[in-house]
């Protein structure tokens, strides 16, 4: 599990979970469960540090502030 700080909620629009990294501008995934919504974000939030570090973007330090919220 990745140290930034992610934040779920229920988005009646997509009747699905969202999961949101505000600390990488975004990142952002979404599943029909809690759960699902934070194991996808996991994986998006790989990609993401893999795609700035092939672009050469500097990636932000966690905050560590919450694991999840």
């Amino acid at each position: 599990m990745s140290k930034y700080e992610v934040i779920i909620y229920w988005s009646k629009d997509d009747q699905a979970f969202i999961a949101e990294v505000p600390e990488l501008p975004g990142c952002t995934a979404d599943g029909a469960t809690y759960q699902e919504a934070l194991a996808h974000v996991e994986t998006v939030i790989q990609e993401w540090i893999e795609t700035a570090k092939d672009l050469g973007r500097p990636i932000p330090e966690p905050k560590g502030r919450l694991a999840f919220a």
